[in-house]
């Protein structure tokens, strides 16, 4: 008789923003704020880029404001 099964332990998650060593986010940093935006043009969710909320914040201040001065497109509806 086996004894009872063990969950695999997760790893924590690496910070995107922490590995790129990026002080601040800024808007105008369209190739950092590019991988945290899906082919369709959406933000990526916070569980998937693995940030902080404070960052998360930022990511998606900065990508609104990147929009805003259309350094990236906004979020395509085209099916």
């Amino acid at each position: 008789m086996a004894g009872p099964q063990r969950k695999p332990v997760n790893k924590k998650k690496i910070m995107p923003v922490k590995t790129t060593r990026v002080a601040n986010i800024d808007y105008k940093d369209t190739n950092t704020l590019k991988r945290f935006i899906s082919e369709r043009g959406k933000i990526r969710a916070r569980r998937v880029t693995g940030l902080s909320v404070q960052d998360q914040r930022k990511v998606a201040l900065a990508v609104k404001n990147a929009r805003e001065v259309a350094l990236l497109p906004y979020a395509s509806t085209a099916r």
